[in-house]
């Protein structure tokens, strides 16, 4: 078997001759097309922004089959913390996912535009909400998703947000959280520079702030009573990315 060291000094396994970091593949062209035309403008020349962004993230990306893999054995509802435009809810219901969902962003007209493909959609049981997450989380027990989150918050709120969710997982739910951490590789720099970009042009509405690494994520979670797993989750993205899956143990 080929290892591959993680951040903060723990070990992965892998098969031989395959990078973990290829594990996890994107979503197959139909499926993000399917899903993505719930985001098409009402009117025949309207903005095709959120449509092509979706068809391109979800065609892409391995962040989605990765998250599905990692919740499959959980259920009860599920939180999703940092949900944007709410695609992972479309991916779980396009698996056959049926637990109750609720999606939380900062971002007020990324929680309309979601809400807006979510009705176009009739995704049942889904429900969209704007709050600081920073701030306040909903009250809740299953499951959470935390996706590209922690990096737009300072290191004190990071650790803030990490116990609060992890107080909402269940027994027997898990806590999925996809992550950069910090460790000066090329993929680190390449994933700071594009996420700036990404704040400059306007697509993210909060600069980055702070890059937590792998030690900073780990604490609190196992504090909590929480049993991790983390992995790299590259693909064949250029970036810095972790999948970070936690699990509360089920009632005996």
């Amino acid at each position: 078997m080929d290892r591959t060291r993680l951040p903060g000094g723990t070990r992965a396994t892998g098969r031989r001759g395959a990078a973990l970091s290829t594990d996890a593949l994107p979503l197959a062209k139909e499926q993000a097309r399917r899903i993505a035309d719930a985001f098409l403008p009402a009117q025949r020349f309207g903005n095709r922004r959120d449509y092509y962004y979706s068809r391109g993230k979800l065609g892409s990306d391995p962040l989605y089959p990765g998250v599905l893999a990692a919740l499959a054995p959980a259920h009860g509802a599920l939180l999703d913390i940092g949900c944007g435009l709410g695609l992972l809810a479309h991916v779980l219901r396009q698996a056959g996912h049926r637990q109750p969902y609720l999606g939380v962003d900062i971002d007020a007209d990324k929680i309309a535009r979601a809400q807006r493909a979510g009705t176009r959609a009739a995704l049942a049981d889904a429900r969209f909400a704007c709050l600081d997450a920073s701030a306040t989380l909903p009250a809740h027990q299953g499951s959470v998703a935390l996706l590209d989150v922690l990096q737009y918050l300072p290191a004190h709120a990071q650790t803030g947000l990490l116990q609060a969710a992890a107080a909402r997982v269940a027994p027997g739910g898990r806590l999925v959280i996809r992550t950069t951490l910090a460790d000066n590789s090329g993929r680190d720099r390449t994933t700071r520079i594009t996420d700036m970009l990404a704040h400059l042009v306007g697509w993210m509405g909060t600069r980055p702030r702070h890059y937590p690494d792998a030690a900073s994520v780990r604490a609190p979670l196992e504090a909590a009573g929480l049993h991790l797993q983390m992995r790299p989750l590259y693909g064949n993205t250029p970036f810095n990315n972790w999948l970070v899956s936690a699990e509360r143990p089920a009632l005996a």
